[in-house]
């Protein structure tokens, strides 16, 4: 292993050692007194009205999912504007070519009805 990458191992190494404790001292070391007043619903500190039931549409999930799809790939953008110059036109056909293909992944989705909302 290189040298560079021995402070990125350590730390990963001391947040799951740190994690881990925390982890294990919460759950040996934590009152355990479960009642009823706790494993109520809360709603905005009211008495609910009922018990949450039944499943969401897979298509709040699914839009959910696709807006953070777009979103996410959208702020590679960015960077890339800022140094745009220093790119030339190499750095514009990569990026002619990431948004190609987030075009075709947004005309699929569009065409399969994944937008649409009923």
């Amino acid at each position: 292993m290189n040298d560079e990458y021995i402070g990125i191992a350590a730390g990963f190494v001391l947040a799951a050692v740190i994690t881990g404790t925390m982890v294990t001292l919460a759950s040996t070391l934590g009152k355990k007194k479960p009642s009823t007043v706790k494993s109520e619903p809360f709603e905005c500190g009211k008495t609910p009205f009922s018990v949450p039931g039944g499943n969401l549409a897979i298509k709040f999930y699914l839009t959910a999912i696709l807006f953070i799809l777009f979103d996410v790939e959208l702020v590679f953008l960015y960077p890339w504007a800022v140094i745009y110059r220093q790119l030339g036109v190499v750095g514009l056909v990569e990026m002619g070519v990431f948004l190609g293909i987030l075009m075709v992944g947004y005309i699929y989705a569009w065409d399969n009805g994944a937008l649409e909302w009923q």
